[in-house]
Order: C-alpha cells, then structure tokens, then sequence
C-alpha cells in the first residue's frame, strides 16, 4: 500500500539503529568530558572529540553534533555575569593603558591581574589570578579571605616563580587599590616589569582577565557557596588546573593554555 519493499523498511530499520547507537556513543563520549568539565560548550566539544568523532561510520559533521547536544539536552545554557569588585578610588598613583592594540608574539610578554569573589555561607573570600595573555595561562593565584593587597602580591609572586626572564614585561589590571599599592607596585618595580592600568570605570579594559573570571565561575562552579574556606581553596586549585591543562581555548586555535604557553 505505501509502495515501500519489505527490503527498503529493513535497511531503514537497520540504518536507524545504527543512527541510534553512534548517538548513544556520543552522547557518553559528552558526559564522559563534561565530568570534568561541566560548562564546556558545544564548539569546544566538537573541537574536543574530533578525531573520536572521525572514527564513527557517518563521521558527523558540526550541525549533526549540535542537532545530537540539542535532543538530548546537552547544549549549555548562557549565564548572566558581571559583579564589580573594584575600588579605584584611592590615595595610590595609576598607570597609563600600555596594551592596548599591542600585538603578542610569545608567552611572558603581557600578564593581566584581577580579582573575584567566591561565596561563603557567612560571607566571601576573594581570588586573584594573574593570566599570561598570550598563551591565557593563569601562572599565579591566590585565595584570600580579605580584600587587602597581600592576596594581589602573592599571586603575583606565584606567577613570577621560576620565570626564565621579565624583560619587555608589562603587567596590566584595573586602577584597584590593590594593584596600585606601594607594595604591589614596588614589588613589580624592582623586577623591572612595566606597568600598565585600564581606564576608570570601564572594566572591558581589562577584558581578557574578566573572560578568565568567567570561565572559571561558569565552566567550573566557582561560583557556587562553599561549606568553607578550605573547601574553596581546593575548588580554585582544581579549577586551574582544568583551566590550564585540559580546557581548549578558541581564542589560541583550541589549544590548552600550558600547551600555547610552552609551544
């Protein structure tokens, strides 16, 4: 009655139960990474699991991968973010804006500094990362329980530990206090490392250190309310090292930061 051969409903039969099962191999091969990386989205996905992907027998392409997050409920949903923590007004002198438009050719020529917040039940604690921007390697960070420039200098001390050479180095942030204190700035000063401040009252100056603030709340839950301080110590040391290690950044043709940073 449908003109449809008992030979032509079998082999769509068979051909549907092999969609099915490539999108059930998928489908792990997704959980499996989103096990560690739980906020990574479909572009890096797709980058992630290529050569996987290449193997199947219908080798996907981007569109059919996107249709396979979408019916099973994988695709990522977009978060709202922006919380100021910066104070820039302050008796400390700033700095003029000395990358802007700059062009990078190799790791340890530009570091960017900036803070965030983590929740805790009867308040905060706050990070300060330090991130090359070359290679968006975070190479020092600290977790604070104030917002005192002591947490800005250590991470920065983290950062600087071991580095082969600073010359032609320009350290950039926001005009908080922290980075404009005597002993943030003398401590950069006698490294001969430059120093360079975004404008006031324009975060987006600092962009590329933001992004990695949001990377690392969003992608890693951060910022979720931890039971305690040392339970926030060991999220943050988690989430750098996925960060750096396993993450694949577009910005540095889906490398991993420690990857760009050494290539």
């Amino acid at each position: 009655m449908l003109k449809i051969s008992r030979q032509a409903f079998y082999k769509y039969k068979q051909h549907r139960v092999a969609q099915k099962l490539e999108e059930e191999i998928i489908v792990r091969m997704v959980n499996e990474i989103r096990y560690k990386l739980p906020r990574v989205g479909g572009r890096k996905l797709y980058h992630m699991m290529q050569n996987d992907l290449n193997r199947l027998p219908s080798k996907p392409g981007r569109d059919k991968f996107f249709d396979i997050l979408r019916e099973n409920g994988l695709l990522v949903e977009p978060t709202k973010r922006y919380t100021v923590t910066t104070n820039s007004h302050h008796r400390f002198k700033v700095y003029t804006n000395l990358i802007k438009d700059i062009a990078l050719s190799r790791p340890n020529e530009v570091f960017v500094a900036d803070l965030t917040y983590l929740r805790l039940p009867s308040g905060f604690c706050y990070l300060f990362l330090v991130t090359d921007v070359y290679s968006r390697k975070i190479l020092g960070y600290n977790l604070s329980q104030s917002l005192s420039a002591e947490g800005a200098v250590n991470a920065v001390r983290m950062a600087l530990r071991g580095l082969p050479f600073v010359e032609g180095l320009i350290h950039h942030s926001d005009r908080g206090f922290q980075y404009c204190s005597d002993s943030y700035v003398q401590l950069l000063q006698h490294h001969g490392i430059q120093l360079s401040m975004g404008e006031a009252g324009n975060p987006y100056e600092n962009a590329i250190a933001e992004r990695v603030n949001g990377i690392l709340k969003t992608e890693f839950y951060l910022n979720a309310t931890f039971t305690s301080f040392q339970q926030a110590m060991q999220a943050v040391k988690e989430a750098v090292t996925l960060y750096n290690d396993l993450r694949p950044h577009m910005s540095i043709g889906y490398m991993t930061p420690s990857l760009k940073y050494v290539a």
